[in-house]
């Protein structure tokens, strides 16, 4: 039989995968999502990143308008004599309140009465006008160096979200602004405040109280660099880097942004929690009991070697800062002069701020206690 030309025979049937081609296809795939991962998770962690570092921009620029209002005063909470009116924030502000009037309060925002959202706004805020006792003892500080309660505590924490700073930005507690994305654990939390109509919404509180809490910023300030800068001075005399700053009548003056002699040195504000490459728990077991973050109180920028917040500095320009360099810097400072670039002197001793509470061997309070405040340098 004679076929056409081009004319087959015969059909073949369509030939499929065969299991070895199979398993090179799934192998290739598997390959190819190995690669691709990573990459994605890199791009993630690097966009929250950059976010944090424009969030602490903002700030920068927010701070430099505030100074440009009040004749180059940092942000200020406290009348300048206070530390005259008392020996403590537990009864200075009291003091006050009998022999010149109300202290001004921090004032947190206007927003609905608690657990009443439909009712008309109140006005939030920390008294420091003698009305409220316990707010003196632990929001009249710019950190809490002593006692128990409030040890550690203050407005190096919060006060950037007051009243008296907001609106430079948004004019709301809660805002974006005020937190690092890779602060996923607060951030969840704080988040339905975000699109709240008040100035303040009261955020229920997730540690079983039922009851509603304040929530502080991802960043914090340099509580040092609130104090008069002869609060943690040098002294050659008596080689102490730290004088009691409510024996000083002047000991609370919050010193001008001008004030500071190496800008690009002394850190301003920074991430408060370890969020830059880590690699521990979440949760800082040191840290129990009920708190607004239902007992799961992260690790702080100065718990790890490998930690490294991001850091807006006095000039303006913002870097990731790392606990290990500022280490490094702390021991060749102490080499060359006898004492560190953070006190050992305060009340908190050579444990400065919670070093026992790290993860591994860090051991620095470097932004929280540095020496000279404004003055000093957390970085050479």
């Amino acid at each position: 039989m004679v076929f056409p030309a081009g004319h087959a025979c015969c059909r073949t049937r369509p030939r499929g995968f065969t299991i070895v081609e199979l398993l090179v296809t799934v192998a290739i795939l598997a390959i190819l999502v190995g690669l691709l991962l990573p990459a994605i998770s890199q791009a993630r962690t690097q966009a929250k990143l950059s976010r944090s570092t424009t969030n602490l921009r903002n700030l920068g620029v927010a701070h430099a308008a505030y100074a440009a209002m009040h004749n180059d005063r940092q942000l200020t909470f406290v009348v300048d004599a206070i530390a005259s009116y008392g020996t403590s924030a537990c009864n200075a502000y009291t003091h006050y309140a009998n022999q010149v009037g109300g202290h001004p309060n921090l004032v947190l925002g206007w927003g609905p009465p608690l657990d009443q959202p439909t009712e008309p706004y109140v006005l939030w805020r920390y008294a420091l006008d003698g009305s409220v006792h316990s707010h003196e003892c632990w929001a009249g500080n710019p950190i809490t160096l002593s006692g128990s309660f409030t040890r550690l505590f203050g407005q190096f924490r919060f006060g950037h979200q007051t009243k008296s700073f907001s609106p430079f930005l948004n004019g709301r507690y809660y805002d974006p602004v005020y937190f690092a994305p890779k602060d996923a654990f607060l951030y969840d939390i704080v988040k339905e405040g975000f699109e709240s109509p008040a100035e303040f919404p009261m955020i229920e509180a997730d540690d079983g109280t039922e009851g509603s809490v304040l929530f502080t910023s991802s960043y914090c300030l340099s509580p040092a660099a609130m104090y008069n800068p002869d609060a943690f001075a040098y002294d050659p005399d008596t080689d102490a880097t730290y004088t009691e700053p409510w024996s000083m009548p002047a000991g609370l003056r919050c010193p001008s942004a001008s004030q500071t002699l190496y800008p690009s040195l002394k850190t301003h504000m920074l991430e408060h929690a370890w969020l830059q490459n880590t690699n521990g728990p979440p949760c800082n077991p040191t840290f129990t009991g009920l708190g607004a973050l239902a007992g799961c109180e992260p690790y702080y920028f100065n718990h790890a070697w490998q930690s490294e917040p991001v850091t807006l500095f006095y000039d303006g320009h913002v870097e990731p800062v790392g606990v290990r360099a500022c280490m490094q810097a702390d021991g060749r400072h102490r080499e060359q002069t006898g004492y560190g670039l953070w006190s050992r002197d305060t009340p908190l001793g050579e444990n400065g701020y919670l070093i026992d509470a790290g993860y591994d061997q860090a051991a620095t309070s470097f932004h929280i206690l540095t020496v000279d405040g404004i003055r000093g340098r957390d970085v050479v």
